[in-house]
């Protein structure tokens, strides 16, 4: 454990963990508003809505984690934190107000890249867990990510089913102001003993892709499985407000509630991974996704039952094998776990990105059968890459 380490290990109280759980999930919802809403934009702005909204979200998020996320490794996170969700504040409130679909992809790119501070609070775990637990740890805050994927969606439908589109971005302007208080309030200082020049930063990013072969291939698989997932959850408001389903988007929404019983995984493959390695849990959480798209294209177009059991599988597996890649990745170099973060999750919401427009233009060309398609070819991508690795992590020097 690095000086860094093991001083941010006695600043890991409770109060701070709940504090990571808490800002994890709060922050990253603010990219998935937009999902149930897509009808309601569509009936607005147009077709094109469908996906430059969620697709904007998804690539700004994906830019955050590229150029802010780093930073935490030269600077305090908490300072970080705070100031990322202050500012995302404004630009929802800017999507709130939006005139145009312009507008509103330009705010929904900008959300996105500052709700990248819920990949500020990742990292911040994975520091200050002592080693023995760190798959623990990460994967507790990681539920709270988790959670506030998936209950994003609820709320969102319901507060646009009722009260419109725009009172979703107002109140999570609202919501994100107050989650700046809670991240000044409970989280520790924890001086930087290598602070870095940018740029160095940035530098060291495209060495550790070069040298770290672990860290690329737990990005590839994880990457190609959350394609999958974003085919899929771009699209599934498209598919039940349509016929036979006929829901609304408050329904549409509810489907975020049975996810939540995959967020709960989250520790467990943590204590799994901690216990008995990796490759296990990656392997059997893409075998899941790979059958959640065999579950919805056999019944997902008649049958609600069916897109539930999809919704539940698909959010185990990619979560279980989250958790056991992150665990291994962070593992790699100590005092770079930021920038470990960056590698991870740009390569993954840059797949998300393009797995919401492939599964949106499937929709539109051929139907929620293409859409499964997509996410078979996808996630049937990321169970072979996982297979196939069978590296073991070796603890590098910080960089």
């Amino acid at each position: 454990m690095t000086a860094q380490d093991t001083a941010a290990t006695h600043g890991f109280t409770t109060k701070a963990r709940l504090g990571l759980t808490l800002i994890a999930g709060g922050a990253v919802a603010n990219i998935y508003y937009n999902q149930p809403l897509l009808g309601l934009l569509v009936g607005e702005f147009g077709a094109r809505a469908a996906v430059l909204v969620p697709t904007a979200s998804l690539i700004g998020y994906g830019l955050g984690i590229l150029g802010l996320v780093p930073i935490g490794d030269a600077l305090p996170r908490r300072s970080l934190i705070v100031a990322q969700l202050l500012g995302l504040s404004v630009a929802l409130l800017a999507a709130a107000l939006s005139p145009n679909l312009a507008m509103l992809s330009a705010a929904s790119l900008l959300i996105g890249f500052l709700a990248s501070a819920a990949q500020q609070a990742v990292p911040f775990a994975a520091e200050l867990a002592p080693d023995a637990t760190r798959g623990r740890m990460v994967g507790q805050v990681m539920t709270g990510l988790f959670t506030g994927i998936l209950l994003a969606r609820t709320v969102s439908g319901f507060v646009g089913a009722h009260f419109g589109w725009r009172a979703v971005f107002f109140a999570a302007a609202g919501v994100a102001v107050a989650i700046a208080g809670v991240a000044a309030a409970t989280l520790p200082n924890t001086p930087q003993t290598k602070p870095l020049r940018y740029r160095a930063l940035m530098i060291s990013i495209l060495h550790m892709v070069r040298t770290q072969p672990v860290l690329r291939r737990a990005s590839l698989t994880q990457g190609l499985l959350f394609a999958s997932f974003n085919a899929f959850w771009a699209t599934l408001a498209l598919l039940v407000e349509a016929p036979p389903f006929d829901l609304t988007s408050a329904g549409a929404g509810l489907f975020g509630v049975i996810g939540v019983a995959g967020a709960l995984i989250a520790p467990l493959s943590g204590r799994y991974t901690d216990r008995r390695g990796a490759r296990p849990v990656v392997v059997g959480g893409a075998v899941l996704v790979v059958a959640s798209f065999v579950v919805l294209w056999a019944g997902g177009s008649v049958s609600l039952i069916a897109v539930g059991l999809g919704v539940l599988l698909i959010d185990i597996g990619l979560n279980g094998a989250l958790i056991a890649n992150q665990t291994r990745a962070y593992a790699l170099v100590p005092g770079a776990r930021g920038r470990i973060n960056t590698v991870l999750f740009t390569v993954m919401f840059v797949f998300g990105a393009f797995g919401a427009f492939a599964g949106s233009q499937a929709f539109l060309m051929a139907g929620w059968a293409g859409v499964c398609a997509v996410g078979i070819l996808l996630s049937g991508a990321g169970l072979l890459v996982a297979w196939r690795d069978r590296s073991h992590v070796k603890a590098a020097s910080a960089i």
